[in-house]
């Protein structure tokens, strides 16, 4: 009995084996086509990469076979200019299937005879698309019609053609129930409160609605399921969710980001894309907001909240090379100490005035760090009463600017800032701290400060190499010019900042507690 179980086994999994390494055979008998190329192309998240495609058409028989499966979910045929498509079929664990269809009406025609999968999907599509142009042909029979006749009839028509498709919906979706179809029609189906109880002024209660909107989203979306990864409707679903559904504050972010990922297998490919997707998301998201209190918030948060807990613990699972995982660490190390209510590093810096005395040292043509060191040591005595440091700059807001006088950015920014701030000079508390950060331009730096009469500016340079390439990595300096706003404390209000915001900020922040102060 056991060495028969065992061959029963044994020949089991070679039918698995073979299945699996089965391929795909589709066949598309296309009347009336007239491309010669056709392209199988696929959904991934909010991609449409090409799978396969088929050259040579001759009476429009169209054959895609490969010795690979193809992965399960929506696929559709594409045309021979890469810019639209016919139709969208079903590809799950029957990738042998034949597809019937005519130019002439591409959705009433589709058939599939030996799937029934996409029989379902096809009657679906056929049924929608039938309601649609028969609401068009509605809309066409009004002319000539009054403006108020062609309201009344219209309203008729789309109330009766909206009870009709709802029922099909509804009994549909009940009849493909368990099926993939269904998860497909679910992911389009907005989950609406029908009971809404009154609120106090006798209408529907908003806040009720709202928050069983949201609560009941994603109702019936199996995240473990990676089908829905190669589908039109799963990206725009999620997409939606995250940008207009809920409240946009990157602590609520990360919560609900952390609950849909939770859903999913770690390492699993669902898993993996929508970690990847928002992590890139937010790590370019520069958006700053501000609360009632003049708080800063910034998407940054979600970018490093998203690394520290799924890719750096590695539970992306291969899915980021090494070097990859090492860089987004190295990015997050950077950001998290820059993030809103952050406190600065200190920066010693030379002022302007003692510039030709320190490069007469020597620093200007040290070639290597040992060099560097050793005129830094041998002249401490001379240098430590020219420091400048941040820490040492009292005021309730400092200006931090980090700038190159070769940076023509820099040279149209930094005069404006300069009019800019003139708006609050002698009414709010504030100071500049401006960094050169080429000390080898140090002629046209101050040329440039004079020129533009840069004169309430404290300028300053590291001409004695003390903060070396840790400045740019310390402060984020990947291109110039950078401009922080702090609090007496020297804690981040905002950053990478215009002259206008700077500004703008400033003044909000002297408003509301103009107003706290009123209460």
């Amino acid at each position: 009995m056991k060495k028969t179980y065992l061959v029963l086994t044994f020949f089991s999994l070679f039918s698995i084996a073979s299945n699996a390494q089965s391929g795909y055979d589709i066949k598309i008998n296309f009347k009336g086509c007239t491309d010669s190329t056709v392209f199988l192309a696929r959904y991934f998240f909010d991609q449409m990469p090409i799978t396969d495609s088929c050259k040579k058409i001759k009476n429009g028989k169209i054959h895609f076979k490969g010795s690979m499966p193809l992965d399960k979910g929506v696929y559709f045929l594409a045309n021979q200019n890469k810019n639209n498509f016919y139709f969208q079929f079903i590809v799950d664990e029957n990738q042998k299937m034949t597809i019937n269809l005519d130019n002439s009406k591409v959705i009433e025609s589709l058939k599939a005879p030996d799937n029934k999968l996409n029989e379902q999907f096809f009657a679906y599509v056929s049924y929608m698309t039938s309601k649609n142009k028969e609401m068009g042909n509605y809309v066409s029979q009004c002319k000539g019609k009054s403006k108020a006749d062609s309201a009344k009839f219209i309203n008729e028509k789309q109330k009766t053609l909206s009870d009709e498709t709802t029922k099909f919906d509804k009994d549909f979706m009940t009849r493909n129930k368990g099926n993939f179809v269904y998860d497909l029609m679910n992911l389009r189906t907005e989950k609406y409160p029908t009971d809404v109880p009154l609120a106090k002024n006798g209408r529907p209660d908003s806040v009720y609605q709202y928050y069983y909107y949201k609560n009941h989203y994603f109702d019936g979306i199996n995240f473990g399921d990676e089908r829905l990864l190669y589908t039109p409707f799963f990206a725009d679903k999620v997409k939606k969710y995250f940008e207009t559904t809920i409240v946009q504050h990157p602590d609520t972010v990360i919560k609900e980001l952390d609950k849909m990922l939770a859903k999913c297998v770690p390492g699993s490919q669902m898993f993996n894309t929508l970690v990847g997707h928002y992590t890139y998301k937010f790590e370019q998201n520069k958006t700053m907001s501000f609360d009632s209190k003049g708080k800063c918030n910034t998407f940054e948060k979600v970018f490093i909240s998203l690394a520290d807990k799924y890719i750096v613990t590695g539970k992306t699972q291969g899915y980021y090379s090494d070097e990859t995982v090492q860089k987004i660490k190295d990015r997050v190390d950077i950001l998290r100490n820059l993030l809103p209510g952050s406190k600065v590093a200190d920066l010693y810096m030379i002022d302007t005035t003692f510039g030709k005395q320190v490069l007469k040292m020597g620093f200007d043509t040290a070639k290597t760090s040992v060099g560097a060191t050793y005129l830094y040591n041998k002249n401490l005595d001379k240098l430590t009463p020219m420091f400048k440091t941040l820490y040492n700059v009292k005021a309730k807001y400092t200006i931090l600017v980090f700038w190159a006088a070769d940076c023509s950015h820099c040279q149209t920014e930094i005069p404006k800032l300069n009019e800019e701030l003139k708006k609050i000079k002698g009414t709010v508390d504030y100071k500049v701290f401006a960094v050169q950060t080429k000390e080898e331009l140090y002629d046209s730096w101050k040329k440039f400060i004079i020129e533009k009469q840069l004169n309430d500016f404290t300028h300053v340079f590291d001409p004695v190499h003390i903060n070396g390439l840790a400045l740019k990595d310390r402060f984020d300096i990947v291109a110039t010019p950078v401009i922080y706003l702090l609090d007496k404390d020297k804690n981040i209000i905002g950053k990478k900042l215009g002259h206008e915001q700077t500004l703008e900020i400033i003044e909000r922040l002297e408003n509301i507690e103009k107003q706290s102060n009123t209460k």
